[in-house]
């Protein structure tokens, strides 16, 4: 299938504003070109915002609705653990919230090459520990916590469920990974076939990794490559996957590994779209997915799909 008309449209549109392959750029303009093209994103109106520390850790809290324990997603922004901060999340996270009836918290973990890899990968497992024994304190409900994540954000929600489950704590229900980097390798099919002219370039996320890992022997750690990792006794995934991705191939092989460990998973291939975009249906199929796995009541899942 050729590129959708508007994944071809986000694309032309992105050009239009000048923006340039992460590649040619410092991290500070980097930074900046990220904030600048998420500035302007409308912002759904949520119940409720609030500002507050997990520990040492900035986050934002979005509430959908005043109602007591709500199920909880702890959710990391993507950026190749370079960019993004809560205010560039903001839009996205907003819409989450009301999509899938939780009490959403965007996690503003350190960000590389300021902290190098564990940094971020630490935070994220922190955070959402920190969420879990604090739950009550928050409005949510410590027994219906999932991990999400876009991208970069992708991976350090899945080693936060690897994390977790080594460590003992906490407990998690679920994971949605959003077009997530699973692996230090720039030789799958999908790198080459989707090196270049489709947004997230192959020379971007080498440039994004090396500013992550310490030295490429990290690249084989499991905390920062989880395809490497043993994945038994994981909480039941969704993956979204685009077509026009560098990133597809080593996603899709993750689900295999999941699924040969036993784990439930679902994926979605989504045909057409690139990995910036992918479109209302992905998002729906996401909260859709959940919502079902924290128990979201009929109702609220009625109010959302009206």
């Amino acid at each position: 299938m050729s590129l959708s008309p508007d994944a071809q449209k986000f694309l032309d549109e992105r050009a239009a504003l000048g923006t340039r392959s992460v590649q040619e750029l410092s991290v500070d303009a980097a930074r900046a070109q990220s904030i600048r093209l998420n500035a302007n994103l409308p912002r759904d109106p949520v119940a409720r915002v609030r500002d507050v520390n997990l520990g040492a850790i900035p986050a934002r809290l979005y509430y959908p609705n005043e109602q007591p324990n709500l199920p909880i997603v702890v959710f990391f922004h993507g950026g190749g653990w370079v960019l993004g901060n809560l205010d560039v999340c903001d839009a996205a996270c907003r819409q989450w919230a009301n999509g899938t009836q939780c009490l959403v918290v965007s996690v503003n973990y350190r960000h590389a090459p300021d902290y190098k890899f564990p940094a971020a990968a630490e935070d994220a497992y922190n955070a959402t520990r920190w969420v879990s024994e604090h739950a009550s304190e928050i409005g949510g409900d410590a027994s219906r916590i999932a991990v999400a994540g876009m991208s970069a954000g992708g991976n350090l929600a899945t080693v936060t469920a690897l994390m977790a489950r080594d460590r003992g704590t906490p407990r998690i229900a679920f994971q949605l990974l959003w077009v997530p980097v699973i692996d230090f390798d720039f030789e799958t099919r999908s790198y080459h076939e989707n090196a270049e002219g489709f947004g997230l370039t192959r020379g971007d996320m080498q440039w994004f990794w090396n500013h992550y890992l310490n030295s490429p022997e990290d690249g084989e750690n499991p905390y920062a490559s989880p395809l490497r990792a043993d994945v038994s006794n994981l909480p039941p995934a969704f993956v979204v996957v685009a077509q026009y991705d560098p990133l597809r191939d080593e996603a899709l092989a993750y689900v295999e590994k999941l699924r040969a460990a036993g784990v439930p998973v679902q994926v979605k291939l989504y045909q057409g779209v690139i990995h910036g975009f992918l479109g209302a249906q992905a998002n729906q199929d996401a909260w859709r997915a959940i919502r079902s796995a924290l128990g979201v009541s009929n109702a609220s899942q009625k109010r959302d799909d009206s």
